[in-house]
């Protein structure tokens, strides 16, 4: 998703775009900056009303996309391809944020300690109060967006720039986060639409359609009743989830082993069924399927380089014959190892 934000994106950031502001409205990137992203986010380019900010560690990188919309307003598209990394970010005056999941998925931890998980179709609203800290993506990808509004600016260019909406957005803030708590809401479609909407802006007219859509966002959001939408996310114990994530790194550093779930039980400390739904929580599909897809996944890698019979490879996945891991290596893939290696062969 990050080609084509700025000018230019096609190509390296730092081969195609100029360094620093170059005569951009500076308000907004000038608070953020202030603020503080942290040590370890980095401006690699900037174009306009554009800049893109990159992150790094060990465990991969990500990008963010920023435009600013208006005083006050920023639009952020978020490509992430890590397992996890160090948030430093520091609270902006950040009246109201508004973050949607379009891919993968994200651990959050809130003021007392439990963990929540965005997944596709997701919104959070929040104050960025609790923002900083230790960010995990069970995945190790994640794409979605990022809406913020900073404090007076941004009330200012809603009544300057969309003075037919009478929106408070500080009312709009304790509507959705009274003390500072923060909003997670499933699936909604009008609201995803409008995502939809914003991840495919003609590029011809971006800001333009930006400030369209920001508004129709605002206009949605006074409309609709936090208390109405009863099917939240669930908060799990931090313990529970380490648990979990150590489960998740036994079974897939032993995939020639076939675990039960009382085994798997036992060494968690947890009821099978207790395992079950949090381990759901984390990976976004029960346990026994993300097993199954994790092993075909690195069969599919052996199978283009390893030179190993399938037979040798079904072994190598704890399967006790060739036939049921052919028929699973399917069920995953779409077609059998035999024609899986020769299409790869044939590309």
């Amino acid at each position: 998703m990050r080609d084509n934000r700025c000018a230019g994106r096609q190509k390296t950031a730092e081969e195609t775009l100029p360094k620093g502001r170059h005569g951009m409205s500076s308000d907004l990137f000038d608070q953020l900056d202030d603020a503080g992203f942290g040590s370890n986010v980095h401006e690699i380019a900037a174009e306009g009303e554009c800049r893109v900010l990159r992150l790094d560690n060990s465990s991969g990188e990500a990008f963010m996309t920023m435009y600013r919309v208006f005083d006050g307003i920023y639009l952020m598209y978020n490509d992430f391809h890590l397992r996890s990394c160090i948030s430093e970010y520091q609270n902006a005056e950040t009246v109201l944020c508004i973050d949607h999941c379009r891919e993968g998925r994200i651990e959050h931890e809130n003021k007392l300690g439990g963990r929540y998980y965005m997944e596709a179709g997701d919104l959070r609203i929040d104050r960025r109060v609790h923002h900083s800290g230790k960010v995990e993506l069970p995945l190790a990808h994640y794409h979605g967006m990022t809406i913020g509004f900073m404090n007076e600016p941004a009330q200012r260019s809603i009544k300057r720039e969309m003075p037919s909406l009478n929106i408070d957005l500080d009312k709009l803030a304790q509507k959705f986060c009274p003390d500072s708590k923060e909003f997670l809401l499933r699936t909604n479609e009008p609201l995803n639409l409008l995502f939809s909407q914003l991840y495919h802006a003609p590029k011809s007219i971006r800001l333009d359609y930006y400030r369209v859509k920001i508004a129709e966002l605002l206009l949605l959001l006074e409309t609709t009743d936090p208390a109405a939408q009863t099917v939240q996310r669930q908060y799990f114990p931090a313990g529970q989830t380490d648990k979990v994530k150590e489960i998740h790194s036994l079974i897939t550093g032993s995939l020639e082993k076939t675990f039960t779930a009382e085994e798997l039980s036992e060494i968690s400390g947890m009821p099978p069924a207790t395992l079950r739904k949090v381990f759901k929580a984390v990976y976004g599909v029960p346990i026994y399927r993300y097993i199954k897809g994790y092993k075909m996944k690195a069969a599919a890698a052996m199978l283009i380089s390893e030179g190993l019979t399938v037979s040798e490879i079904s072994q190598r996945l704890g399967y006790d014959n060739a036939s049921k891991f052919a028929a699973a290596f399917r069920d995953i893939m779409g077609v059998t190892p035999q024609n899986y290696r020769k299409r790869q062969e044939d590309i």
